[in-house]
């Protein structure tokens, strides 16, 4: 039987984390020295098989190592979680019998490092729709068009992305590709500079023809919903789950936060500290309650992809936790900065920070909007 590691987060390397994503934030700098202690650690193997050469987690556990991360550094942890995805998707499809994305597996335990390529400006429903045009070629696809939210710009090897084949206007495709880092034909454009999660350094990708082989083709599909395959189901779970997990993390952070300082904070009208006020111990509740339906509703999403249960409401269950959490982060952050008073603003204050973290959080929600709206489809999950 696999043995499945426990953490591969210790104090120590969490801490170290926390101490640095001050100084990512405030420089606008790639995390470097998260990514290169975390990778030794083990966490971009979390997903592998344990038969392959990984700690073999599966969805919710990679969720809680994820959400542990969010605590010390959200940035750190919303990049990895797109090479996380990626690897967590291909790990599904093989313990399911399908080795068609084994190699994935493979080179992920070989140290290349997977980013995703599928935000477009004017794209509203990524991943079943594309502006960015795939066209065959001999020997595989060229794609033409620009990505954004590139996470992870300074350090992947394999960028997975997506674009449509219109060569039959009657059946357009979309195409699922992995271009590798020393491919012709792109240009990585340095955009990022923006209001949170700044060390994620989500570059901007320009494709001008660039070509991707055939062995990097991970599916071709029909465009829309009917080419929501478990290829695509998956990647968008592990997506959006991690996601969740990432502010959820947060929000914990948040509240810890605020209530230290709170222990310390004085008043002249008063004779103890401020975490003692009712109305700020009636803020904390509000707070706390928001928290308190995270953790069962994403423990429950997640539960039910590990154990199969996916029926033809799923991408409303799987957007839905997403946007549910992610709108609750934001709403936690605020209020923290109600109660914290004029200090919360200042960049010295870690709720500074955390409140632009999460407010960048619900710039990526729109999809959230027409997700939910497209035909349902069942997808099987073999156990």
């Amino acid at each position: 039987m696999a043995v499945v590691a426990e953490s591969v987060l210790t104090d120590q390397l969490l801490t170290r984390c926390r101490e640095r994503a001050a100084g990512y934030d405030r420089d606008n700098k790639f995390f470097q020295e998260d990514f290169d202690e975390l990778k030794a650690a083990g966490y971009l193997r979390m997903a592998i098989p344990s038969e392959l050469g990984g700690l073999g987690m599966n969805l919710a556990e990679v969720g809680r190592e994820t959400r542990k991360l969010a605590m010390y550094a959200p940035a750190t942890a919303l990049a990895l979680n797109m090479h996380n995805y990626w690897v967590g998707d291909a790990a599904d499809a093989w313990r399911s019998g399908d080795k068609s994305l084994q190699w994935i597996l493979e080179e992920a335990a070989a140290g290349e490092v997977f980013a995703a390529g599928h935000a477009e400006h004017g794209n509203d429903i990524p991943g079943l729709l594309s502006t960015t045009k795939a066209v065959k070629v001999d020997g595989g696809y060229t794609f033409t068009g620009r990505k954004s939210f590139g996470s992870l710009t300074p350090v992947w090897t394999r960028f997975g992305l997506h674009g449509m084949d219109t060569s039959d206007p009657a059946a357009p495709k979309v195409v699922h590709g992995f271009m590798t880092r020393d491919a012709k034909g792109y240009t990585i454009k340095d955009t990022w500079d923006v209001l949170g999660m700044r060390a994620t350094r989500s570059d901007d990708t320009v494709l001008e023809g660039a070509f991707v082989p055939d062995k990097y083709i991970a599916r071709v599909v029909p465009a829309g919903a009917a080419g929501a395959d478990n290829f695509v189901a998956g990647f968008l779970t592990w997506a959006l789950y991690g996601f969740a997990n990432i502010y959820y993390g947060l929000s914990m952070r948040v509240r810890e936060v605020l209530v230290e300082q709170l222990k310390t904070k004085t008043s002249i009208a008063l004779t103890r500290p401020m975490i003692y006020h009712p109305e700020v111990q009636h803020g904390i509740a509000e707070i706390t309650m928001d928290i308190e339906a995270m953790g069962p509703h994403i423990e429950a999403v997640g539960s039910d992809w590990t154990e199969g249960r996916v029926g033809p409401d799923w991408f409303i269950k799987i957007f839905s936790v997403k946007h549910k959490v992610v709108d609750a982060a934001f709403r936690i952050a605020d209020r923290a900065l109600d109660l914290s008073g004029g200090f919360g603003m200042f960049k010295k204050s870690e709720l500074e920070r955390l409140f632009r973290d999460a407010r960048a959080g619900k710039c990526s929600s729109r999809p959230s909007w027409f997700w939910p709206r497209l035909p349902g489809r069942r997808f099987l999950r073999p156990a």
